[in-house]
């Protein structure tokens, strides 16, 4: 006689998964450069701070032989290249990697660089820079660095905006940090304007598509969520404030993840509405576990809150292009080929929102 094992049903969910969420191109790109210089040069490459803010990306390339540093002087003397991370650095880290006879590769993310390119126009053009940005973040770090201490200075508040006294007000220029949007810097532009209503801004958008893009999906997700989980690093800005966006727009919990051991299961009950996106330096990896333990633990109902299709795409410098990239080289963060699974071209298996 076969005995029938009584088994508890799942409770039901519903999980929005957004899109655009994790690497950008310019994330893609930094992690390629790495992962292509350690085929064609061998290991050990030495990396410059994280390549991306992401540790499960860092733990992965240095299982692969790179080693990461603060600083230049940790390196010995070396043939092997030197990689500076997607945030940028100052002017004085590529001289001084060529004062110690290093090869080095530029990793900085090409929205970032522009970023540069319109700081240093302003001051061309005569105008003292104000940099919309967080003190310290490697990025504001790097743009600072583009300029003399005397011509930049850097704008973290509306109140930073209100105080800040110039030697000539006809003559000031401002650029964003890039994972900043247009919600965090608006209030301060704003009110440099009405301050200094010459102030030029500069020549392109410096807020960065993909930033944009993440809050514009969170904010069609958060809405009457019941938990949104936001994949990422705390050192990561982007990742930050998109856990701050998801609050501010109406999730009655918001929180950071790293991977699927930090989500608090026991918290989530039946019915619930559960967000789920990630920064842009978190793999796509990490979100398919999460995803595989919610349908493991849960009957889940998935909505898809899609407001962008990203194909952009950076290509790597002209060096590294004679070596072959293939999927395999990048699984340990983009997982195994998912054409036929669900993702942001993939409404058709899911409902949308």
């Amino acid at each position: 006689m076969e005995h029938q094992v009584n088994q508890t049903p799942k409770q039901h969910l519903t999980l929005r998964l957004c899109g655009p969420r994790g690497f950008c191109a310019g994330v893609d790109r930094a992690i390629q450069i790495v992962v292509l210089a350690l085929k064609k040069y061998g290991a050990p490459v030495y990396v410059r701070h994280e390549i991306v803010h992401n540790a499960h990306v860092v733990e992965g390339l240095k299982e692969r032989g790179a080693i990461f540093v603060e600083e230049l002087s940790e390196i010995p003397p070396t043939d092997q290249p030197v990689i500076f991370s997607a945030h940028g650095v100052p002017k004085s880290v590529p001289a001084d990697a060529e004062r110690r006879n290093f090869v080095y590769l530029d990793a900085t993310c090409p929205l970032v660089s522009k970023v540069h390119k319109q700081a240093v126009r302003h001051t061309r053009l005569g105008r003292h820079v104000l940099l919309i940005g967080h003190n310290g973040h490697p990025e504001v770090i790097g743009t600072m660095g583009q300029l003399a201490s005397d011509q930049v200075s850097l704008i973290e508040t509306v109140e930073d905006a209100d105080k800040f006294q110039p030697e000539d007000s006809n003559a000031l220029g401002f650029v964003t940090q890039t994972t900043l949007s247009v919600d965090d810097t608006k209030g301060i532009i704003d009110k440099l304007k009405q301050r200094f209503p010459a102030i030029e801004a500069p020549a392109a958008e410096s807020i960065c598509y993909a930033t944009t893009n993440r809050q514009n999906a969170i904010k069609k997700a958060a809405r009457g969520a019941d938990h949104f989980f936001i994949v990422g690093a705390p050192n990561s800005s982007n990742s930050m404030r998109l856990v701050e966006m998801a609050s501010q727009i109406g999730a009655k919990n918001s929180k950071l993840v790293r991977n699927a051991s930090e989500i608090p299961w026991d918290d989530i009950g039946e019915g619930n509405i559960v967000g789920l996106s990630a920064g842009a330096s978190a793999p796509e990896v990490l979100i398919d576990e999460i995803i595989a333990e919610f349908k493991q633990k849960y009957d889940v109902k998935l909505e898809l809150a899609i407001t962008a299709i990203e194909d952009e795409e950076f290509q790597v410098m002209r060096s590294l292009r004679d070596t072959e990239l293939v999927a395999a080289d990048m699984e340990f963060v983009n997982g195994r080929d998912k054409s036929g699974d669900l993702g942001v071209n993939a409404p058709s298996k899911a409902g949308g929102l």
